[in-house]
């Protein structure tokens, strides 16, 4: 799978969230619940372009000369994914490694610990 750029990454994030989309919804979408100044037309369009086209994570449907965007990848898939690199880049492909990592920079407390083994033992069961 293709890593994401960190723009074409907050695309695909508001595409998950209000798909089917066109390219305006998109821009709606970063002015009206992100507050962020509204994005030129071309610019978002050139992205999905490119997250369409190239790298496969939309598909679109033609009505016209408008195009209607859906995710082609889910994001749990992509969360899958990219979590499975993380660790083999970084932690040696050890999940040990990335939850003793976790605990010790404490970012993974006892309490949070203890709830993902109990939910592991009820997956096996």
């Amino acid at each position: 799978m293709t890593k994401l750029t960190k723009a074409e990454e907050e695309i695909m994030q508001i595409i998950w969230e209000v798909a089917p989309c066109t390219v305006a919804d998109i821009r709606n979408y970063m002015k009206e619940k992100l507050g962020m100044k509204k994005p030129p037309h071309s610019t978002v369009s050139t992205m999905v372009r490119i997250l369409d086209d190239k790298k496969g994570f939309l598909k679109h449907t033609a009505y016209g000369r408008t195009f209607v965007y859906e995710p082609a990848i889910s994001k749990e898939e992509y969360s899958r994914q990219s979590l499975k690199t993380l660790v083999s880049d970084y932690f040696e492909g050890s999940m040990n490694r990335l939850v003793s990592f976790l605990v010790q920079e404490k970012d993974l407390n006892l309490r949070e610990l203890n709830e993902l083994v109990e939910k592991l033992e009820e997956e096996e069961e």
